[in-house]
């Protein structure tokens, strides 16, 4: 039988010769025997059960659960709910890393866009991306509210040419398209804010400004009430926590 010296084991294994040692002092990786020189002398057995700790650990498992693991009787009883909790760890880590990369890349997107900027700028551009999410959802209502407005009038008129009757088309359709106008305007003033690019506070407009206002997909040009300034003024979720 193959005995291994701690170099040996170790170099088959890709790690150092300390950290086989660590596992001998927590009691993980015994030796099976000791040379007449004291040296330690790992078997085949040995190899397969550092194989076993190195591939655990590969799996991010804390010395603590695999010391515990393989002490178990049986632990291929224990293994499989093990990684199936460990996996999902490792899912949470990727969807929150990846969160956090699509953060990064859209800073980046954004400082491209500005001649310059300072540290205010870039909270500026923070904040737009954290409500992002909730401006999404403003955005989806405001077009179901659009979408069943046109619905309804466009309804109304076909009939009107079909039939030759006008009336529901002048009592329903266009009375339904001019209050889902008005109700969707409501609907996004009143869960939008702007953020001002000189003073880089956060203020709602007032409502007759904002709606004949010069605009863009993501920003308006309003004037600002705190500062007074003039100018395209970046667009953030305003509504209720």
């Amino acid at each position: 039988m193959s005995q291994y010296t701690t170099g040996q084991i170790a170099k088959l294994c890709g790690i150092t010769v300390r950290t086989v040692q660590y596992y001998d002092d927590r009691g993980l990786l015994v030796p099976s025997q000791l040379s007449e020189g004291g040296r330690r002398l790992y078997s085949e057995d040995d190899l397969k059960r550092l194989q076993t700790i190195c591939f655990l650990r590969s799996l991010d498992l804390s010395i603590n659960t695999i010391t515990q693991l393989l002490a178990e009787e049986h632990p291929e009883n224990v293994i499989g709910l093990l990684l199936q909790q460990q996996e999902q760890l490792l899912t949470e880590e990727i969807e929150l890393r990846q969160e956090k990369l699509e953060k990064l890349k859209s800073l980046q997107q954004a400082l491209k866009t500005m001649g310059s900027f300072t540290v205010e700028s870039i909270w500026d551009v923070a904040i737009v991306m954290e409500n992002k999410k909730k401006l999404r959802r403003v955005h989806w209502i405001m077009a179901l509210i659009a979408i069943a407005g046109e619905v309804v009038e466009i309804g109304t008129l076909i009939f009107a040419l079909l039939e030759g009757i006008w009336w529901p088309l002048l009592a329903i359709g266009l009375p339904v398209g001019i209050f889902a106008a008005i109700g969707m305007n409501w609907y996004y003033f009143n869960n939008v804010a702007y953020i001002c690019p000189q003073c880089h506070e956060a203020f709602k407009p007032v409502f007759r400004e904002a709606v004949f206002a010069n605009h863009t997909l993501t920003t308006r040009k309003l004037t600002c009430p705190g500062c007074g300034h003039k100018g395209f003024c970046v667009e953030v979720y305003g509504g209720k926590k």
